[in-house]
């Protein structure tokens, strides 16, 4: 499974955002995907999961409220809108697929995408 993500962009806060993901390859594999992000001098935050089967929604407590992961499963793409951006966010975002049970390691990445929230 390989994954291309979208750029992301340099914005001010309290403004909007969308990344994509788009998988190729053997998607049949995918158990969910969704995104991680890593902001300067923090810890890697999983932001936000949809799973394949049922489409069931999941948020890191940073972000609920503000940010919607959907999916367009004719397209093998996933989407992240954030709105309301705030510079805490900023953050390289990368795009991840979970293959367990079919790969090891079971996480695939995308290339990462660069946001920039600025005050």
């Amino acid at each position: 499974v390989q994954l291309v993500e979208s750029a992301g962009g340099s914005v001010q806060a309290g403004d909007s955002l969308r990344l994509s993901c788009v998988a190729s390859g053997h998607v049949f594999m995918i158990n969910a995907m969704g995104w991680y992000r890593q902001g300067p001098g923090k810890q890697r935050e999983l932001v936000a999961t949809i799973t394949t089967n049922s489409g069931r929604t999941n948020y890191a407590d940073s972000v609920k409220g503000r940010f919607t992961i959907s999916r367009d499963s004719a397209k093998n793409t996933i989407f992240l809108r954030m709105n309301n951006l705030k510079p805490e966010d900023t953050a390289a975002y990368y795009c991840y697929a979970d293959l367990g049970g079919w790969e090891t390691p079971p996480l695939t990445w995308g290339q990462g995408a660069q946001v920039t929230v600025s005050s």
